[in-house]
């Protein structure tokens, strides 16, 4: 620790949900780094304690080191506090060693950077034409009538999702990751995950009969040191797929409207084309950090900073405290679009990697892309609906005034 820890973090509870609603979050995590880089989270409510961890070498460090350090009890703080996950060892995110590397081989064949690329000019043109249609109405909710329909019908297409079923799917990724309400419940959560396990279930059933060239069928009729895969590794590869390449897209999306409306500077540099959507595209990334934490466990005793962490301590890497570090990032609570270099860790780093980077920096360069060639005028028209949850931050709903160009 760095000094006396102040008592407002003392008795800041990490896991609940609303310590993110309507927080300034920024400063919260800058007292974090300043008085306590490697915190030491109290149990609550029958829950275990856990560390929070938030400089970004601190951060960095354990990311890389997967020897010392486990996914397979979990590896977000809901699943980590309840001692274990259900699909450790079968689902990429929660499995180590040769099986992660072997898996993760078999669904780079899908989302290689060569093969995605085929996808690229569809995310643009998808984007664009949604957007298009938003903007006649001058006034809409930029996240049901933009955002939400971008990612998942990537993904669908990736796995060849019917695109009647992708909207109801949407729902349930938002239920699984966060309430839209006070009043959800974790049962909602746990109904809504069941929901997408016996979609994908059905689904992959019907690929192991009938491949084709979608990543659904790559892992149907995969396998590994020679055995298939079984339909449970099939089906909670499926599930995580679908609900970390539509969420954490969704939600920057959405981030960057709300970014750009309250940074016109920024705004006009991006219209006059003196950023490049690319480096545009990071900022908005390394900004909105959607996933704002990932966890780990303790195989050993082992330094993290200036705490010692026992063997079977619960970690948890705050990305959205890491992306503002000031001993990374000049200025890190100035928005600016031309940042360079901007190492953020919004998809994570060392083997687990998210496998989907390419394509959520894809998004991001889409919807950047159609809002300067299409939106001469851009203002939020009230306040976003924020998700609520301790996983991921942004909205679910975002209503947005926007004078198109006229054409």
């Amino acid at each position: 620790m760095t000094g006396t820890v102040p008592t407002e973090l003392v008795g800041c509870d990490l896991t609940d949900p609303q310590t993110y609603l309507g927080t300034d979050v920024t400063a919260l995590w800058r007292a974090f780094r300043r008085h306590s880089p490697v915190h030491r989270h109290p149990p609550s409510g029958g829950l275990p304690g856990f560390w929070a961890v938030t400089r970004y070498a601190d951060v960095l460090a354990v990311y890389r080191d997967d020897e010392r350090f486990t996914s397979e009890r979990g590896n977000v703080l809901s699943t980590l506090l309840q001692g274990e996950d259900s699909a450790a060892g079968k689902m990429l995110a929660v499995t180590d060693g040769h099986r992660h590397r072997e898996i993760r081989k078999l669904m780079l064949r899908s989302f290689s950077p060569r093969v995605l690329a085929r996808h690229r000019e569809s995310v643009r043109a998808r984007t664009s034409a949604l957007l298009a249609a938003a903007v006649r109405e001058e006034r809409f909710d930029f996240a049901t009538r933009v955002a939400d329909h971008i990612p998942i019908n990537t993904m669908g297409d990736l796995m060849d999702v019917p695109e009647a079923d992708r909207a109801k799917l949407v729902e349930w990724n938002t239920e699984t990751l966060g309430s839209r309400h006070a009043d959800g419940t974790q049962l909602d959560e746990v109904l809504a995950r069941n929901e997408i396990l016996l979609y994908f279930s059905e689904l992959a059933e019907h690929r192991r009969r009938h491949p084709g060239e979608d990543v659904i069928s790559a892992l149907a009729n995969g396998s590994v040191d020679g055995e298939p895969l079984s339909d449970e590794e099939v089906v909670l590869n499926c599930y995580s797929l679908i609900l970390g390449g539509d969420e954490s897209s969704r939600l920057s999306a959405t981030g960057a409207v709300v970014a750009l409306a309250e940074h016109p500077e920024q705004w006009r540099a991006l219209k006059d084309g003196s950023v490049g959507l690319a480096e545009a595209s990071e900022e908005v990334l390394r900004w909105t950090t959607p996933a704002m934490h990932f966890g780990r466990r303790a195989r050993t005793e082992v330094q993290v900073g200036d705490q010692l962490i026992a063997a079977g301590d619960i970690v948890t890497l705050w990305n959205s405290s890491a992306n503002f570090d000031e001993d990374v990032f000049a200025e890190p609570e100035r928005f600016d679009l031309a940042r360079t270099p901007n190492k953020h860790l919004t998809f994570g780093y060392g083997p687990h990697f998210c496998l989907g980077a390419y394509l959520g920096r894809a998004h991001v360069e889409a919807v950047l892309e159609a809002l300067r060639e299409q939106v001469a005028e851009l203002a939020l028209a009230g306040p976003g609906h924020q998700i609520r949850s301790n996983f991921v931050y942004g909205y679910l709903n975002l209503p947005v005034s926007f004078r198109g160009e006229k054409r």
